[in-house]
């Protein structure tokens, strides 16, 4: 197990040398206020340079990450960044910008972003689209301020928001935010919509229906014309959490299955590193009726030059300083101009395939939740079998961490018993699901054979299984010296 770096080194060890001082010597005191003077020195660990570079160098090779193992974390879409994006993105002509800059020295990077928002329109059918929301769940919470600006305008705030049951938990939390009385619309047998629930709520109060299609089981909503309809004609707006759209891209376009306002991961969909709280993006999408009440300033073109609008009289105002999170829509834009339409609608066929197949292939080990037909880019099982062996779900995830795989997503969606959500995404090869397949069918020989094995389990980590409650509650980082 790696030391803490304050057990690391010895007294009197340095890891930098300055030269001689070569000003008048002065005491602190002279030049900076006495009550900004630290009492006693400061708790620092005491190591050599080589000894902190080999320190921090092994702790991050004990980080799971997209490059060095297999993420099938669902809903999550961690899929490879390619290493060009990256370096484009870093390109000082990008990175030595300044947000206060005349819009006279952007052009470049104004018609970037300009040319971003008319991509991403194309690929969701909208006719309008911000980049500012710094992520998913911000990107949720503009849509809504955006649908209820609508609604207000119209002299009809409304006061409910239609939710299914299956959802991420960030929509609830949206819509709360600004103000909504969530209502639950439950799933069907199916995993999908229950069309009788969803007509006996879709009462005239109701300003959004917030919808993720494919949903969180994987499954396609293939009656979402007529869920459309059933919304819009009690005067609602149909919402897409845009989560899923890596089984979308290329294939199908909200835009055209009914949908008046939609977010878009830049982060999963379009290939941006994410996880560990960043960096992100969001951008909204609208139709065109609701243009007018996306964030200002906005990107237009007048007299051949691009401009930032701010004279938007509807809009919500902003909703991020600037113009959003740059860097992750120089990767975006990166992405889909390197793959173009073609490339985008064969990532999503792949990422389909690759779910099917792993899915196919735990078939017989796990129960699929929802087992009628092919999943879109993800799937659920549930491991319920497995309790009366003494084992959950959650030991199986802690258990393939001895295997060196990152857990799948777990007890989510709520509405499937020991769920076990898994996405693998395009980028990920046969030989990698084989081998994924392999470790997590062992597990199930595990659980029966030696149940303790797992629900023991990890067992090569750095750190064995913890109180995952206390450690919630009674969270503590600070380090204290013990010893002389």
């Amino acid at each position: 197990m790696e030391k803490l770096i304050f057990e690391t080194g010895s007294e009197g060890r340095n890891g930098c040398s300055l030269p001689k001082l070569d000003v008048p010597d002065a005491a602190e005191s002279s030049f900076i206020p006495g009550n900004l003077l630290r009492r006693k020195e400061a708790l620092l660990p005491e190591v050599s340079e080589l000894d902190c570079i080999r320190h921090f160098t092994r702790l991050s090779r004990l980080n799971y990450s997209v490059d060095t193992n297999f993420y099938p974390l669902g809903s999550c879409t961690m899929k490879y960044n390619p290493r060009i994006n990256e370096k484009i993105a870093s390109l000082p002509q990008f990175s030595a910008l300044h947000p206060y800059q005349p819009e006279s020295s952007v052009q470049g990077m104004l018609k970037l972003l300009y040319d971003t928002e008319q991509m991403l329109c194309r690929i969701c059918g909208m006719d309008a689209f911000t980049l500012q929301p710094a992520a998913g769940a911000h990107g949720e919470l503009t849509g809504m301020l955006i649908a209820r600006a609508y609604h207000v305008s119209k002299g009809d705030p409304r006061k409910k928001v239609l939710i299914p049951d299956s959802a991420h938990g960030t929509n609830p939390a949206s819509a709360a935010l600004c103000g909504y009385e969530v209502v639950t619309v439950k799933s069907g047998p199916d995993g999908r919509i229950d069309i009788g629930a969803l007509k006996d709520a879709a009462g005239q109060d109701v300003a959004v229906m917030m919808l993720t299609n494919p949903n969180t089981l994987g499954l396609f909503e293939k009656d979402i014309k007529k869920i459309a309809d059933i919304i819009h004609g009690s005067g609602a707006l149909l919402y897409l959490d845009g989560a899923n759209m890596n089984a979308l891209a290329g294939v199908s376009r909200p835009g055209d299955m009914g949908f008046d306002i939609c977010h878009v991961n830049l982060h999963k969909t379009f290939s941006t590193p994410h996880g560990g709280g960043g960096p992100g993006s969001g951008p909204v999408g609208v139709k065109a009726a609701l243009a007018d009440y996306l964030p200002a300033p906005r990107i237009k073109i007048k007299r051949n030059k691009f401009t930032l609008d701010s004279d938007c009289k509807k809009s919500i105002g902003k909703v991020k300083a600037f113009y959003g999170n740059i860097g992750v829509v120089i990767k975006a834009y990166c992405y889909i101009r390197s793959l173009g339409g073609e490339g985008l609608r064969d990532a999503a066929f792949e990422a389909v395939l690759n779910a099917n197949y792993l899915k196919a292939k735990l078939r017989g080990n796990y129960t699929p939740a929802f087992d009628g037909e092919p999943c879109m880019h993800e799937f659920v099982l549930t491991g319920k079998d497995k309790k009366p062996m003494g084992v959950r779900t959650l030991d199986i995830a802690k258990r393939l961490l001895d295997y060196g795989y990152y857990a799948p997503t777990i007890y989510f969606p709520l509405i499937v018993e020991e769920a076990i959500m898994i996405e693998p995404t395009e980028t990920e090869s046969k030989q990698t699901l084989d081998a994924f397949a392999d470790v997590m069918i062992k597990i199930t020989g595990e659980a029966a054979s030696d149940p303790s094995l797992v629900t023991s389990a990890p067992h090569t980590t750095p750190v064995r299984r913890l109180d995952e409650v206390a450690a919630a509650r009674e969270l503590n980082l600070r380090w204290k010296k013990t010893g002389a």
